[in-house]
């Protein structure tokens, strides 16, 4: 049970109108078990300890450009899972993010049935509103990478 990077096969439009950036990953698993929510819980709800540091390094960094904090208390009263705020969800798809002044922010969790088993894809999409928000995605994206595919594959080993 590898993670892989595939094309996105989601309607930017419609999930995130005028996205200038999406990349998707998936993982096979075996069974039929999971629904969009539970496959999004098993990915984000807990996230390694570099992945961690990473975000508090992240905090600390952006706080001088008034960004959002991962994880912001004010989001506290919200549908959460780990550190993002659902956005909608069915059975079959769970989107969650979140928009700042910099740059608006979408995962769409989906689980679809692939034989035996179900195929779970991350899809990220991203729309940048002006220069940090460029910038900002031009710094985050290798690690990025790194830590969707940490974290979608955190969904068969749970």
């Amino acid at each position: 049970m590898k993670v892989r990077e595939i094309k996105p096969a989601v309607d930017a439009g419609a999930l995130l109108a005028g996205a200038q950036f999406s990349d998707a990953f998936g993982l096979q698993v075996d069974g039929r078990a999971l629904d969009a929510r539970r496959a999004a819980e098993r990915m984000m709800a807990r996230a390694p300890r570099w992945v961690d540091a990473l975000l508090t390094l992240r905090n600390i960094l952006v706080a001088p450009f008034g960004l959002k904090k991962s994880g912001a208390a004010a989001t506290a009263a919200r549908d959460m899972i780990g550190i993002f705020p659902v956005i909608s969800q069915t059975p079959d798809r769970l989107v969650a993010g979140f928009n700042d002044s910099h740059l608006d922010f979408r995962v769409v969790v989906d689980v679809a049935t692939h034989g035996a088993g179900q195929q779970v894809t991350a899809t990220t999409l991203v729309r940048t509103h002006n220069r940090l928000g460029r910038t900002y995605l031009a710094v985050i994206l290798p690690f990025h990478r790194l830590v969707v595919r940490s974290m979608l594959a955190q969904v068969a080993t749970a």
